[in-house]
């Protein structure tokens, strides 16, 4: 099973040289420390900041460099700084080429609810309903069950939907999983857990075809 560092360094595989990604708030924001040697990543932040390096050591952080989630952040060299509006003219204009996002719940047709839960105070959508409907892949990084132990990854989302049909792929600590059209296909199984495990933590419609490997994060 992994921990929320696993999440974000199986995430990172999923990267490609010359990617242009934007990082949502929580486990997303970890995968900046785990992009492959070899490729150029080009992290992207809707508060206006373009060439977001890894998180900062103790003596590196610098109060005024922060993401869309008020975390310290170093740069790469090149980064640009702009306004919000700008920030947001990239991504409603399909420039950003992944969005990796939390959630909680994921239907099995792809249908994201990541923003609010009724009744508890939130401070506001944030970018996602713009980097859900803009993107050109989205990826889901998440816990497969809530803290009362029920499956985040549903037949239908029962908290207000950010985006319709927009998820490709969720990571939980569990396994990887493509939506396809009949629903969540299992590709790959986290370190220790057996496919009948995530069988019963999965509420929406599992596919397993064939032997499942067990993922490679080194």
């Amino acid at each position: 099973m992994l921990d929320k560092f696993g999440i974000a360094k199986r995430i990172a595989k999923e990267l490609q040289d010359g990617y242009y990604v934007n990082l949502g708030i929580g486990i997303p924001t970890l995968v900046a420390n785990y992009v492959p040697e070899g490729i150029e990543v080009i992290l992207q932040s809707e508060n206006g900041l373009l060439g977001i390096g890894p998180f900062p050591y103790a003596d590196e952080v610098d109060a005024d460099l922060i993401n869309a989630g008020k975390q310290t952040v170093t740069t790469t060299n090149g980064s640009s700084f702009f306004d919000s509006a700008m920030s947001f003219g990239m991504i409603r204009s399909g420039r950003v080429d992944l969005t990796v996002l939390g959630a909680m719940e994921v239907a099995e047709n792809g249908d994201i609810a990541n923003w609010k839960i009724p009744g508890k105070m939130v401070k506001g959508m944030g970018g996602a309903m713009d980097l859900v409907a803009s993107a050109k892949n989205i990826i889901v990084a998440m816990q497969h069950v809530n803290k009362a132990g029920e499956s985040k990854l549903l037949k239908r989302c029962s908290l207000p939907i950010t985006g319709l049909g927009c998820v490709k792929k969720v990571v939980t600590e569990l396994g990887v999983f493509d939506i396809v059209p009949e629903g969540f296909k299992l590709l790959e199984r986290a370190p220790g857990v057996s496919v009948d495990y995530i069988k019963e933590k999965t509420e929406g419609n599992l596919i397993v075809d064939g032997e499942i490997p067990e993922m490679i994060l080194d």
